[in-house]
């Protein structure tokens, strides 16, 4: 699924998702998925450190891939990045669920006076535009434009966050248009923690992942750089023409609760076939995520809704999904509502659009052969 900008890494999440783990397979077992050959072109023609890749047959068999360098482990941990976002869009819909925000009330009456500026405005803003990205906030990631590295080991405290973006104008009227903007994913956490009273970390894992016993997804505390084990090594470099550095320790405060999460392919998988089974929010706040507005650079028939994104697959349907890109690790995943599901992770964000493409291809690939 087709990103739409890779400057700013945590906006450059490939728009995805996947499914619920069953009975688990070698890949040895399914000789007729051409899943291997796929993972071992993006390492040795992409350029890409490793790659892993995890894979559900309708029936429910799980299968894990790995290629390249390190000896990545199979289903090892993986920096999520945007998939981030759905987690939280779940956790400020099951508010909404729960009657203690309103979707289409204003962020004002939630953060009152906090989002102000030239051309912004909260009372303007509805939660849902935040979701949606169409709120017309500006971006906070510019910062980056010139490199990560810099910033490898540097925290950043949400509102910091916030402050990055305000200083400059709306980009757009609210509701005027679409724009990927991780600012609206950085006020949603707020929003969480003012309704709850509580970190937006705790309020995301007790509501998600402990409630699905996602064992091996997480959400990084304050200060928390390194990746638990098995992982695979993340790399980055800020110019092309230098070598690789690891950044497999980094610390992922710079994109929280628009990317900060950690996971594994086949965690990923669980986490959006429960979401689409209606396993963490009731009907009426699903038919509101999955009520998109049409988004053509994210691909053929890309849309997105409230967290969740859709592209039509090459040999028909649609899946749904998100994925993300932070330094070090691009996933790109996804499901459909027959049960097919993939999640693809590399070990470097894409440099070129090419090398984007194949992975993006590779995860069309994956679920078209599925039987």
């Amino acid at each position: 699924m087709t990103t739409p900008c890779l400057r700013r890494w945590t906006g450059a999440s490939a728009l995805a998702l996947a499914v619920l783990c069953g009975p688990v397979a070698t890949a040895a077992q399914a000789d007729s998925f051409p899943v291997q050959d796929t993972l071992d072109d993006l390492v040795s023609e992409d350029g890409f450190p490793a790659a892993l890749a995890s894979v559900q047959d309708r029936d429910g068999t799980m299968r894990d891939y790995t290629a390249g360098q390190d000896d990545p482990p199979a289903d090892g941990y993986v920096r999520i990045g945007s998939n981030t976002k759905t987690f939280t869009a779940v956790t400020v819909l099951q508010l909404v669920g729960e009657g203690k925000v309103e979707l289409d009330g204003p962020v004002e009456k939630y953060l009152p006076g906090l989002l102000r500026g030239k051309g912004i405005d909260s009372r303007r803003i509805t939660v849902r535009r935040l979701l949606q990205h169409t709120s017309g906030l500006p971006e906070y990631t510019d910062f980056l434009a010139k490199g990560a590295l810099p910033y490898q080991h540097t925290y950043f405290q949400p509102r910091e966050l916030l402050d990055m973006a305000l200083r400059k104008p709306a980009q757009f009227a609210p509701g005027a248009k679409w724009a990927y903007t991780n600012t609206n994913y950085i006020v949603a956490g707020l929003l969480i923690e003012k309704v709850t009273g509580r970190p937006a970390i705790e309020e995301i894992t007790n509501r998600t992942v402990k409630k699905l016993g996602l064992t091996r997804t997480y959400f990084p505390n304050v200060g928390d750089q390194a990746l638990r084990t098995p992982h695979a090594k993340g790399y980055h470099r800020d110019d092309p023409s230098k070598p690789m550095t690891d950044v497999t320790t980094f610390d992922p405060s710079q994109a929280w609760t628009a990317g900060q999460m950690i996971s594994t392919p086949s965690d990923l998988n669980r986490f959006f076939t429960a979401l689409l089974d209606g396993k963490l929010l009731k009907p009426a706040q699903l038919r509101e995520m999955r009520t998109t507005v049409k988004v053509p650079e994210l691909g053929p028939g890309g849309a997105y809704g409230l967290g969740l994104s859709s592209v039509k697959l090459s040999c028909g349907g649609r899946a749904w999904g998100h994925g993300g890109a932070i330094p070090g690790y691009y996933t790109t995943n996804a499901a459909t509502d027959d049960g097919r599901a993939a999640a693809i992770a590399v070990t470097h964000l894409p440099t070129t659009p090419a090398a984007q493409k194949h992975v993006e291809q590779a995860l069309d690939t994956t679920l078209c052969t599925q039987p």
